[in-house]
C-alpha cells in the first residue's frame, strides 16, 4: 500500500524582525511555516535562524522564492525601500501577494498599492494590535486587521491565524484596515495619557496608586493601560512593556493626518499628540511608551510607584 505523499507547505517571506517582527517571525517557525527572513540587523536575523527559519540576503532573494510575503516595518521610508529599491521585493520573479503588518495611514497603503500593481504584486494592509503586543506576538494571540483583495486575503488567511487569534477582514478597499488601526491608537493614546495624569492628580491628593487601579479596573473607566501597563511597567517602574514612544507618537500623528483629510475636527486628539510631542520633545523618542507619565511627574512634584517599587527605592 503506497503512503500519501507529505505535501510540504509553501516558504513565507517575512521581513523586519524587530520589537514586533521578530516574536511574529519565531512564533511562526515554531508553528511548522518554512520561513524566509531578512533584516538590516544581523543579530535579528541570527535569532530568528537559531529557531529554524532561514536567511536571505535581499528582499529580491525572498521574493523570488516565496509567493507570500510579510512586512513588519518602523518606518514608512523602510516600506519603500524594501518593496520598491534596488534589490526590492518587486524584483523578485515569484511574488505575488504583499503582506504589510505595519501602521502606516490609508493614504500610504493606497499608494504602495499601486506602485506595486504594475509588478503583478498584491498588497494587503494587514496592521496588528493586542494586549501586551510583544508578548501576543510571540505566542500568536494578536488582533489583525486586514483589508484589499479577498482573494489574496483568503492566499494570506491561513498565515495570519497563525499569528492572531482575532483576524478580521475589514473590506476589499485597500487602506480600510489601516484606518480601523489608527481609531484603535486614538483610543489607546488617549486613554494611556489621560491615565498617566489622572494617577498623578490622585497620588499628589494622598491616593494609594494600587488601590486606584484596582478601582479604576472594576469600572467604566478600565482600559488596556490600566489593565496591562500600570500593573506590568508603570508601578513597577521597569517601563519596558514593549513599544517605542516614537512609534506611539507616530501612529497619533497618521491619526490627525487621517482626520484632516476626511475633514474631521479632532480637538480631544490634538491635546493628546501634544503630550506625546512633548515627551518626545524632552529625549523620549525611543525609550518604552510606558514611561510617558514619567515627563509628566516632575510638573506635579510627585511619582506613581507601587509598592514592589518603593521598596526598590529604599534599598
Amino acid at each position: 500500500m503506497r503512503r500519501a505523499a507529505v505535501v510540504k507547505p509553501p516558504t513565507v517571506g517575512f521581513i523586519g524582525l524587530g520589537l514586533m517582527g521578530g516574536p511574529m517571525a519565531r512564533h511562526l517557525v515554531r508553528q511548522g511555516v518554512p520561513l524566509l527572513v531578512h533584516d538590516i540587523n544581523p543579530r535579528a536575523v541570527a535569532a530568528v535562524v537559531a529557531c529554524g527559519a532561514r536567511a536571505a540576503a535581499s528582499p529580491k532573494a525572498i521574493a523570488s522564492e516565496a509567493s507570500l510575503v510579510f512586512t513588519c516595518l518602523a518606518s514608512l521610508d523602510a516600506i519603500k525601500a524594501v518593496a520598491l529599491g534596488k534589490n526590492g521585493l518587486r524584483e523578485g520573479r515569484k511574488i505575488k501577494t504583499l503582506v504589510d503588518l505595519s501602521s502606516t495611514g490609508s493614504a500610504f497603503a493606497r499608494e504602495m498599492a499601486a506602485a506595486l500593481k504594475p509588478h503583478g504584486i498584491t498588497w494587503l494592509d494587514s496592521p496588528i494590535t493586542g494586549g501586551g503586543v510583544k508578548d501576543a506576538a510571540e505566542h500568536g494571540q494578536l488582533t489583525i486587521m486586514t483589508s484589499g483583495p479577498r482573494a489574496a486575503y483568503r492566499l494570506a488567511e491561513p498565515v495570519l491565524k497563525k499569528l492572531g487569534n482575532v483576524v478580521v477582514y475589514i473590506g476589499a478597499k485597500v487602506g480600510q484596515a489601516q484606518t480601523m488601526k489608527l481609531l484603535n491608537n486614538m483610543f489607546g493614546a488617549t486613554a494611556h495619557a489621560a491615565s498617566c495624569e489622572a494617577f498623578i492628580l490622585g497620588v499628589k491628593a494622598g491616593l494609594d496608586p494600587e488601590i486606584m487601579l484596582e478601582v479604576i479596573n472594576a469600572g467604566e473607566a478600565s482600559s488596556s493601560t490600566t489593565r496591562n501597563r500600570f500593573p506590568r511597567a508603570i508601578l513597577p517602574r521597569t517601563f519596558d512593556f514593549g513599544a517605542r514612544m516614537a512609534i506611539s507618537a507616530k501612529d497619533t500623528t497618521l491619526c490627525l493626518e487621517e482626520a484632516d483629510n476626511l475633514g474631521v475636527p479632532t480637538w480631544i486628539l490634538q491635546s493628546v499628540r501634544q503630550a506625546w510631542a512633548y515627551a518626545i520633545s524632552q529625549g523620549g523618542t525611543d525609550k518604552d511608551s510606558s514611561a510617558l507619565i514619567t515627563y509628566f511627574e516632575p510638573w506635579a512634584g510627585v511619582q506613581v510607584r507601587g509598592k514592589a517599587a518603593k521598596k526598590r527605592s529604599r534599598r
